[in-house]
């Protein structure tokens, strides 16, 4: 206890040099809180981008290729499913639901997505969310389209407004869709995933904008205009993948095989969640370089911690002189180094963990709002606190050197400083 005091009256003696070297292994420390925090949520976000769909079905390629362009809309299809490939499957016994979406428009710079009303009706995220609208209805017209989140948000939709859709997935596009305008009749609630970035139209749409067009490019001398055109059948030839539910998820496997084995055309079908963690593991790597960088700065945090140490010992031979008088061992002065670099990392610990709860408190609106990611509130968990009895235990290691060199020098000084 009273080594404790001594040790407390010692930094309380040199409190500016102690402030700074806690501001800076408290920042240290808070940034590797949040990275780690912030992997998590992302992470979290990232798996719980799809959920309640046994099988996305697509052409044969990569899982994650697959999983990319259906899901989260990036990249493109390098081939499409004949419609009665997927009305085959569609209709096989084992299968509960199906959603067809179709691929390779966009609107300033947001994907356009085309499907039925099963998507609003079957598709799910997080821990089985189903998709809300914060304003207006789903489509039903041809020419209706709902938006997510963020596409409301950046371009500004209320709803009622008229939207021209862009040939290609491009952020510019020169090949527009102008002579058949939609209107935006719902936007949908902010889920934290693509679906925020992504304008919703109907499969007959996406028809009815390509009546005229051919291989990309609208065909010269021909028009169809856009009232004309959603009087016609519009059934589509191909779509670009489609998800599945299952009667029961115990034929996920066996289902899965004989889309595999299709003989009418070459298919692929991935379990999303399977394919969801092949996909982080693609991308682990980044993960570990972000966790090494910030392993990187507590260590330069704890590291302006012992220099601040050491560069301190001449000026504290008299202090360490005085003790000596007094009757301290040189083991307890040792002891002393110890407990102050002790208390430095508990006290930077604590510091670190309110400035985390604080910046996740703040940021949790804007982060919602920017990039639709719900921050859960900030609490300690078990890793994070072992995490920093780790960084005490370092810092106690570190302060071993300058101990020792005090232990050293409190054998050979007297009251009077060596200079």
């Amino acid at each position: 206890m009273i080594l404790f005091k001594l040790t407390w009256k010692s930094l309380w003696n040199r409190r500016i040099s102690l402030l700074l070297t806690l501001l800076s292994i408290a920042i240290s420390i808070s940034l590797l809180l949040g990275v780690d925090y912030l992997r998590k949520e992302a992470k979290n976000s990232f798996m719980n981008t799809i959920s309640g769909t046994d099988l996305v079905v697509g052409a044969r390629n990569s899982p994650v290729q697959l999983l990319l362009y259906s899901v989260f809309h990036m990249g493109n299809a390098t081939h499409n499913i004949s419609w009665k490939s997927y009305q085959a499957i569609a209709k096989n016994p084992l299968v509960k639901w199906t959603i067809p979406l179709s691929l390779g428009d966009s609107h300033k710079g947001y994907r356009v997505l085309g499907t039925n009303q099963d998507y609003f009706k079957y598709y799910r995220y997080g821990d089985k969310k189903a998709l809300e609208l914060s304003h207006g209805r789903i489509f039903t017209g041809v020419y209706d389209a709902v938006v997510g989140a963020e596409v409301a948000r950046k371009l500004g939709y209320r709803g009622g407004e008229k939207i021209i859709i862009a040939h290609g997935g491009g952020e510019v596009s020169f090949s527009q869709h102008t002579d058949k305008p939609f209107t935006v009749v719902g936007i949908l609630k902010p889920t934290g995933t693509p679906i925020d970035r992504t304008v919703h139209i109907t499969l007959k749409g996406i028809e009815a904008m390509h009546v005229d067009w051919h291989a990309g490019a609208k065909i010269a001398g021909y028009h169809i205009d856009a009232e004309k055109a959603a009087q016609m059948s519009l059934e589509p030839d191909e779509v670009s993948a489609f998800l599945l539910g299952l009667k029961t998820r115990v034929a996920a496997f066996k289902l899965q095989r004989e889309i595999n084995d299709y003989q009418d055309e070459a298919l692929l079908a991935t379990i999303p969640a399977v394919a969801l963690s092949e996909l982080w593991q693609t991308i682990g790597q980044f993960e570990r370089i972000l966790k090494i960088i910030t392993g990187f700065v507590v260590l330069a945090g704890l590291l302006g911690m012992l220099t601040s140490l050491l560069s301190t010992l001449n000026e504290r031979r008299r202090e360490m002189a005085i003790l000596r008088a007094i009757g301290v061992h040189p083991s307890q002065i040792f002891a002393l180094f110890v407990l102050e670099a002790g208390i430095i990392a508990s006290l930077a610990s604590v510091i670190s963990m309110v400035f985390v709860f604080i910046a996740v408190l703040v940021a949790r609106p804007w982060v919602l709002s920017e990039y639709g990611l719900y921050l859960q509130t900030w609490l300690p968990n078990l890793s994070d606190i072992r995490l920093m009895g780790l960084i005490i235990v370092l810092a106690i290691l570190f302060s071993l050197l300058p101990a020792s060199i005090a232990y050293r020098r409190s054998l050979q000084d007297g009251l009077t400083v060596k200079i």
